[in-house]
């Protein structure tokens, strides 16, 4: 291919011009924000809310365990007070795939629907979206796959609950399903399939087990973090960005140590949410390239597969970065303003990856095999390039990233005299 006889100086340069044009465009495109109920017993309120607006019959999409744990009993409650019918598709499992949203389609006719409350963590709100988008479009979940796919059909209306305090779902454009055939992620994003109203209610929160709170917190992070030091940042998504950083740096701990703490889950759902209003705006970058992949290879939940890469990917960006990264070193407390920029930004570096030993997070990935790692660098840099990150990875710099990760039992086969030398200019690089 041509482009493999550009250099990679060049080609980043261009990518990067292309993104940050890119990205002064993106800030025309109107986004919708929906109606925030917060607090104890905000789902109840919001399914008070829905009662009132006439729907026919409304799809509930959440999983077999929240169904059993009783935990829409507030939401149901509400509707049956207010007259409204309803009925509950609880199938979904974490990256729900295809066949499975397939189903979900089928429920949704079957039961003569049109609307849906996406009830539960990332996977339900994925998955409530791409059923709303098929439906309002008749086409294939594969063809909807990319930005505005959905043409000018009218978008079935969705509400949102979240579970988990970190996928930002409850006010994002995209919608992530896994497809099991090409062991990929497909990403469907429309601003139509931000949902209308969401209801933040920390009482649905206190039963989460500490590794899937620290996972899904991390989560949060990395949607902050990377849109704060990716060219697509605007004022108002910065803004976002540093409240949700502060309030996960004050917040998550507790948290995880005390999962019962309705203030500190308040405070998280809020840093998903402020964080998800962010990247909606400034996108992501290659952390979630990367975490794609490992999803759609090895399963790997999203919220961990992000923190296991963020550390490192954050360290390799740092040469580009080390002053945005400085303010987020202010924002979490774990440095002051007058300290230099670069020593600002190690301290958040070091931090981050102190937050994620309290939390337990894996420093590798289990499921990785060194067989995999060039298909799957092949892949994160491919999507990885669509996104307006501060430093562009060429193919051997993503696998030597990747390789970071693997299991101490599987070590990497030895770097090629070209990869070892690539690898001790980009040490030398990041030493400055």
């Amino acid at each position: 291919m041509i482009l493999d006889l550009i250099p990679e100086s060049t080609r980043a340069a261009g990518l990067g011009a292309l993104m940050k044009g890119a990205g002064k465009l993106t800030r025309f495109i109107p986004i919708p924000q929906p109606t925030l109920l917060v607090g104890p017993g905000s789902s109840g309120r919001l399914g008070q809310a829905i009662a009132g607006f006439g729907h026919q019959k409304i799809l509930i999409v959440t999983d077999g365990m929240i169904a059993k744990l009783g935990l829409l009993q507030q939401l149901t409650d509400a509707l049956d007070a207010g007259g409204a019918q309803y009925a509950v598709f609880d199938e979904i499992t974490p990256d729900a795939p295809i066949p499975l949203i397939e189903r979900g389609i089928d429920f949704y006719r079957q039961h003569g629907c049109d609307a849906i409350v996406a009830f539960g963590g990332g996977s339900s709100m994925d998955a409530s979206k791409a059923i709303a988008a098929a439906i309002a479009t008749g086409k294939p979940l594969r063809e909807l796959a990319g930005y505005l796919r959905s043409g000018l059909s009218n978008m079935v209306k969705i509400y949102a609950v979240p579970t988990t305090a970190g996928t930002g779902s409850e006010v994002t454009v995209a919608a992530v399903i896994a497809d099991p055939e090409r062991q990929a992620k497909l990403v469907i994003v429309d601003p139509r399939l931000v949902p209308k109203m969401a209801a933040l209610d920390p009482t649905l929160m206190t039963g989460l087990p500490p590794h899937i709170t620290a996972a899904t917190g991390i989560d949060a992070l990395t949607h902050a973090v990377e849109s704060f030091i990716g060219h697509w940042n605007t004022p108002y998504a910065d803004g976002m960005a540093l409240s949700a950083v502060g309030l996960i740096f004050e917040n998550l701990r507790t948290a995880y140590r005390d999962g019962k703490n309705l203030a500190a889950r308040e405070k998280m759902s809020l840093a998903s949410t402020y964080a998800g209003f962010a990247f909606t705006r400034a996108n992501v970058g290659y952390v979630h390239a990367i975490a794609h992949q490992f999803g759609g290879r090895y399963h790997t939940p999203h919220g961990l597969a992000n923190a296991i890469m963020l550390p490192h990917v954050l360290r390799y960006s740092m040469p580009a970065v080390a002053e945005r990264l400085a303010l987020l070193a202010v924002r979490a407390r774990v440095g002051d303003e007058g300290e230099d920029a670069e020593v600002l930004a190690q301290k958040f570096l070091d931090a981050v990856e102190q937050l994620n030993h309290d939390l337990g997070i894996p420093t590798q990935l289990d499921a990785l095999k060194e067989d995999d790692i060039p298909a799957l660098a092949k892949a994160a840099c491919a999507e990885g390039n669509t996104y307006p990150v501060p430093r562009y990875l060429t193919q051997e710099g993503c696998e030597e990233l990747i390789r970071k990760v693997l299991p101490a039992a599987a070590p990497a086969r030895k770097a090629a005299p070209a990869r070892k030398a690539a690898a001790k200019k980009t040490r030398a690089r990041a030493a400055h």
